[in-house]
């Protein structure tokens, strides 16, 4: 009998578990600065996206397909919806229906021209666009515009 029990509370304990349930963490333009500068061994991905954005949904399953690691380094990808705050929940069950693994962060600052230059010189504000940071070297690559899936492989 205490054998069901166990076995009972484990499978009630882990049924209620909500495995990959991710939520998007609402964040200030300087936390994202602070991540861009932040230093180590790895590589990140940080994808500007919006849940209206019909080309940056497109490409989400191509970050969520890249792998961990890349000669021995590893990836983070990071995705900051340019969505209002106001619509959180819309992005956080956009997150749920689509299992998305990588860190999603709702970017609340809508003075986009007081900080887009300081992620990047050359981007006009459109997305989606993403930013590649090799956090070892420091070099930096940014791409405006949706990304197919072999060039982001590349």
């Amino acid at each position: 009998m205490k054998q069901f029990c166990l076995i009972s509370l484990f499978i009630f304990s882990a049924s209620s578990i909500s495995f990959g349930q991710n939520k998007a963490e609402v964040i200030k333009f300087d936390k994202l600065a602070q991540l861009m500068s932040d230093e180590g061994d790895n590589i990140q991905v940080i994808n500007f996206w919006a849940t209206w954005c019909a080309p940056c949904i497109k490409e989400i399953p191509y970050f969520e397909a890249l792998p961990a690691q890349v000669e021995g380094r590893d990836i983070t990808v990071t995705l900051i919806s340019m969505d209002f705050v106001e619509k959180l929940d819309r992005v956080n069950s956009f997150i749920e229906r689509k299992e998305i693994a990588s860190g999603v962060l709702l970017l609340d600052n809508i003075d986009y021209n007081s900080w887009i230059d300081r992620v990047d010189e050359s981007w006009s504000g459109a997305i989606p666009a993403t930013m590649f940071i090799d956090s070892k070297t420091g070099k930096k690559k940014f791409i405006e515009g949706e990304l197919e899936k072999e060039e982001l492989n590349q």
